[in-house]
């Protein structure tokens, strides 16, 4: 079964191809298809990734999962939450992984000593665009955000999670490592588990 990946996210790509493995469920990404990226208005993770699985599903005519993910840090009240991508442009800044640690850096000197976050991962699953029963998998990843990056892997905030029971950052595992104990793993587990249930397969 293809199913198609409402994001173009190659580090997104690769970490759900690998979890959806076991279901032989073929990934692809929407940008492959010629379909443009949705709007992501909404303040939840689980209403954007249901617009963007919708959108997808809507343009390909076929079946098709969005994950909407973040970091949300306590002492900024959430932020940079949905914005986590994007987080940087907030401040006038250019788009991109470093420039958003750089300003998250930054923020959290001025707020606080608190530097407890978590990473925070929504995956919605539609069979159709007018799919009335939506898959929806929430994954949730808690450390602390150091005040220096760390480690060469991963993507996005990776580098600046550090988790204490590790004793290192997420961007110092390897991706087998990251995948079995992420956010983004345990929504996947737990939508893999739905799917064999609702959708019957594997």
């Amino acid at each position: 079964m293809r199913l198609v990946l409402a994001s173009n996210n190659a580090g997104k790509l690769a970490e759900l191809q690998s979890l959806f493995a076991p279901l032989g469920l073929s990934l692809v990404c929407q940008g492959e298809l010629g379909i443009g990226e949705a709007d992501e208005p909404h303040l939840t993770f689980i209403e954007n990734a249901l617009a963007k699985a919708r959108h997808a599903a809507h343009h390909a005519g076929a079946a098709a999962i969005a994950d909407d993910s973040g970091l949300c840090v306590d002492a900024l009240g959430g932020a940079p939450g949905v914005r986590s991508a994007r987080y940087a442009q907030d401040f006038a800044q250019p788009k991109g992984d470093a420039a958003n640690n750089r300003v998250l850096i930054e923020q959290l000197a001025r707020a606080s000593a608190d530097r407890t976050a978590r990473f925070v991962c929504a995956l919605v699953a539609v069979r159709a665009a007018d799919d009335p029963q939506p898959l929806v998998a929430l994954g949730r990843w808690s450390g602390v955000i150091l005040a220096e990056p760390r480690g060469e892997a991963g993507f996005g905030y990776d580098p600046l999670m550090f988790i204490p029971e590790l004793q290192c950052s997420v961007a110092e595992l390897s991706a087998a490592d990251k995948n079995a104990r992420s956010h983004r793993g345990l929504a996947s587990r737990d939508m893999l588990q739905q799917m064999r249930e609702v959708w019957r397969l594997g």
